[in-house]
């Protein structure tokens, strides 16, 4: 049995956090666990604000793969292929 890749999806209320949570879900495979941290004020939980902290989310939508913050939600917008080469969406 093989380990399920960590995918976690920061989003805040908009159409463009909408758009990437789709876009995640279709990218995802069997071996991606997708898990989405609404920090819509009002929405957000202690436990999804603090996950957000530790990994240095400073803007969403963000996406993070097994702990780590994407390179390229560190400095842009999500990136596909950047997440493609972090394993989301290629069985394990």
């Amino acid at each position: 049995m093989s380990k399920k890749r960590n995918v976690e999806v920061f989003v805040g209320g908009c159409a463009l956090c909408a758009q990437t949570v789709e876009q995640i879900e279709q990218m995802a495979c069997e071996s991606c666990e997708v898990t989405v941290h609404d920090l819509a004020e009002g929405r957000a939980t202690n436990q999804c604000v603090e996950r957000a902290r530790i990994l240095g989310v400073t803007r969403v939508p963000a996406v993070a793969v097994d702990g780590g913050l994407a390179e390229c939600c560190r400095a842009g917008n999500m990136d596909h292929e950047a997440l493609r080469r972090l394993g989301v969406g290629r069985a394990a």
